[in-house]
Formats: C-alpha cells, structure tokens, sequence
C-alpha cells in the first residue's frame, strides 16, 4: 500500500513538473498565480533550450494556458487518482503544442530535462 500511495504521488509530481519546473518549489506551487509559474517556465526553457524570441512569445502563451487550466487541478480537493487523470491529459495535449513550437533538437532537450528531473523526484521520495 505504502509503495502504491508513493508510486501516485510520484506520478502526480512528475506531471506536474512542467507546472514547478524545480522541485524546490513544489512546496509552494499552490501559492504562485498561474502567471507566475508561466513566466518561471519560460525563463527557464528559454535558458534550457536556448529558445528564440518568436518561440519564447508562443511558449510563454502555452505555459500561460496551461498554467491557467491546472489550477483548479491544483486547488482541488478531488482524489489523487482523479487530479492525476486530469492533470496527466493536460500535459500530453501541451506537450502536443510544445513539440510544435520547438525543434526536434529542442524538443529532445525538454523531454531530457523531463525525464533528468524525474529521476531527481524518484530519489528525494525514496529517501523520505
């Protein structure tokens, strides 16, 4: 049971990566507006994937969009299970529009950092 309950909250925190970007911060993501983890997202992708001015003005719109619908998610009061139903579609569709914006180079980076931060995730859990 113990091992179910943190393989949900690891999948939870993992889909919301993009959202905290930094684990550090998980512990007050909920007290960032949607705007504030937009813009930390992009910096930090701009910083990542080097991106260009046209790409940085369409991610930050994404992460904006999608920063403005996990919120609720977020705030919810709904089951682990569901919030990670819903939070785990929002991010395949942004994912989606990501892919779009970068180049495959870029997008390889960003699924790096994803899985880099993964792991980093997997390994503060399992210490605790």
């Amino acid at each position: 049971m113990k091992k179910i309950k943190c393989g949900i909250m690891l999948a939870i925190a993992i889909l919301f990566l993009t959202q905290i970007v930094i684990a550090q911060q998980a512990t007050d993501f909920k007290n960032k507006t949607p705007e504030q983890r937009a813009t930390f997202q992009t910096d930090m992708m701009k910083n990542k994937l080097n991106l260009d001015s046209d790409q940085a003005a369409k991610v930050q719109a994404i992460n904006l969009k999608y920063a403005q619908k996990f919120e609720p998610i977020i705030k919810s009061d709904d089951s682990r299970f569901s919030r990670l139903r819903q939070a785990r579609a929002l991010q395949k569709t942004k994912d989606a529009e990501l892919k779009m914006v970068f180049t495959s180079s870029q997008y390889k980076q960003y699924q790096d950092f994803e899985a880099e931060m993964k792991e980093k995730l997997k390994d503060k859990m399992g210490s605790n």
